[in-house]
């Protein structure tokens, strides 16, 4: 086997009761005032009421945005951003699987950047990203750790890839 050197963008929180350290970690992070994107079954299971009371003891103040499906399209995304534009936010904590990750991802790079989801089809075409934390749920999309997201365009339902190294999550639980 041939020797290498494999850095990872994005740094991993693991353990029993990591969740609990969001706010520490968030306040690190410099964030105020974030939006927490989740899906229905995410809040129904009680982790953004603990994700909250963690950032809240913290003394960051969250948003929420939930109103989302698997698989999330442009239409979502653009609720989202209409949503954090609405909560002045200065960052995104993203708590599910890939779809919960994918439209934080999509709505940073409208917030951020302006124009549509559109415009982020492929790959390095995001100026700028708020800093995020990704707290995956569940196993096997990988979401979390990389700087893609997968967005359907809500016209067309075709699938768009978009993908920038700054949307890559700073942490990840």
């Amino acid at each position: 086997m041939r020797p290498f050197d494999f850095q990872l963008r994005t740094r991993v929180v693991f353990g029993e009761g990591a969740l609990a350290r969001l706010g520490d970690l968030a306040r690190e992070l410099s964030f105020t005032r974030t939006l927490i994107v989740a899906d229905r079954g995410i809040v129904a299971a009680g982790h953004v009421d603990r994700a909250a009371a963690s950032l809240h003891a913290a003394g960051i103040a969250p948003a929420f945005f939930h109103d989302f499906d698997a698989n999330p399209d442009s239409r979502m995304v653009e609720a989202g951003r209409a949503q954090a534009a609405a909560s002045a936010i200065d960052s995104i904590v993203a708590i599910g699987g890939g779809s919960s990750l994918d439209c934080a991802k999509g709505i940073n790079f409208v917030l951020t950047n302006g124009g549509t989801m559109g415009d982020y089809q492929g790959f390095g075409k995001a100026s700028r990203a708020m800093p995020s934390i990704g707290v995956p749920t569940t196993a096997g999309t990988g979401s979390e750790a990389q700087s893609y997201a997968i967005i359907s365009n809500a016209e067309t339902h075709v699938k768009m890839a978009c993908g920038d190294p700054k949307a890559a999550d700073e942490r990840a639980f």
